[in-house]
């Protein structure tokens, strides 16, 4: 939580200025590549040019101005962009350069500007163990200023990730078709039916945050964990090999299952590093899609 709101309100600028900077200059284009609208639709009409297709001609306007006239079409976009973001406990680890709670801040404003430039909507669906508020879709930068702001103060009732309720939620709240971002450590159980389900309905892509402190143990000796979620205490020895050895086991399935459940429901998976620039990944999937 934040003291003030003018220190609330500083932390907004700071991350609009850094994301719509990078929206305007890397992402917009690429953004708009990676997500078609709805169709072409007809725009004007215009005398003939050379190189303009002969199929284009619109030969009634051609008829009567006694000269050749084609029909120009224009991208029909309006699409709904919904951001899936999971504000449970875990969210709050962070080792590096940010928590997990501050990377997913920028990159949904990141998306949030993009989407706004090529006159998108963007709506949000903040949850933890259950649905914890919902923003719905709307144009403009006032509204993604309070998302941001949303973001960056929001502090949640529940503290564990009930990801397929979420999923659920989306396929209620939004009946047609959009583009949805799911930005989570995925560390949730059973949600496997519900992405194949929203993978389905929408345009579904995951965003998979995480700390690299989460995938090794640090040799630190006896140490007592809680689970940020559960609240359960565990006594571990970190220097043992073997608690070393099971642990990076543990964390490399459980990528490897995420990434077989995003692969089997058919939904775009990323992996962002807090320690690293998002740039290069968040391109990587604009690109795959484009």
């Amino acid at each position: 939580m934040y003291q003030s709101t003018s220190e609330l309100l500083k932390e907004v600028r700071k991350i609009e200025i850094k994301t719509k900077g990078l929206s305007r200059q890397i992402f917009t284009g690429s953004y708009h590549s990676a997500f078609k609208g709805r169709g072409m639709a007809f725009s004007e009409v215009r005398e003939y040019q050379i190189g303009d297709e002969i199929r284009t001609i619109d030969w009634n306007v051609t008829a009567r101005l006694g000269k050749p006239y084609v029909k120009v079409f224009e991208e029909e976009r309006e699409l709904t962009v919904m951001l899936l973001v999971d504000v449970s406990a875990s969210d709050n680890f962070g080792t590096q350069r940010r928590l997990k709670k501050k990377l997913i801040t920028e990159l949904c404003a990141v998306l949030a500007f993009s989407a706004t430039q090529n006159n998108d909507k963007t709506g949000v669906i903040f949850f933890s163990d259950h649905i914890e508020k919902y923003i719905p879709p709307k144009k403009g930068k006032s509204h993604i200023l309070r998302i941001i702001r949303e973001l960056l103060d929001f502090e949640p009732k529940g503290k564990g990730t009930d990801l397929a309720g979420a999923l659920s939620y989306l396929a209620r709240v939004v009946k047609k078709r959009c583009i949805a971002f799911a930005i989570s450590d995925f560390m949730a159980p059973n949600y496997e039916r519900e992405m194949r389900i929203a993978g389905r309905k929408h345009d579904l892509l995951a965003m998979r945050v995480f700390d690299p402190k989460e995938v090794e143990l640090p040799k630190i000796g006896l140490v007592q964990f809680k689970d940020p979620e559960t609240g359960e205490l565990l006594w571990i020895n970190t220097n043992k090999a073997s608690n070393q050895k099971k642990y990076a086991q543990l964390m490399r399935q459980f990528v490897h299952n995420t990434e077989d459940i995003c692969r089997k429901a058919g939904v775009e998976l990323e992996h962002f590093d807090t320690s690293e620039s998002f740039i290069q990944p968040l391109t990587k999937l604009f690109k795959r899609r484009g």
